[in-house]
């Protein structure tokens, strides 16, 4: 996240709310992370990913950088 999201992300922390910016950037890195581990089961010979587990990771002190996980187990379903 940039330093505006991150700056106008602790404004809404003190005046309360949601920041929209912020949330957005989480919703795009869900569908990133969920889109790679999808590609990689395939790449593997997988038609299905169970288990999906998304891990949020804060590498800063003050919470503006964040790092998502996504794991899961492939497998290929009877066809």
């Amino acid at each position: 996240m940039n330093i505006f999201k991150d700056l106008f992300a602790g404004v809404r922390d003190i005046v309360g709310g949601r920041s929209e910016a912020v949330q957005k950037t989480m919703r795009d890195a869900r569908r990133t992370v969920l889109y790679e581990l999808k590609k990689e089961a395939h790449e593997v010979g997988a038609n299905a990913v169970v288990g999906v587990d998304l891990d949020y990771v804060e590498l800063s002190a003050a919470g503006s950088m964040v790092m998502l996980v996504a794991s899961g187990t492939a497998v290929r379903t009877g066809e």
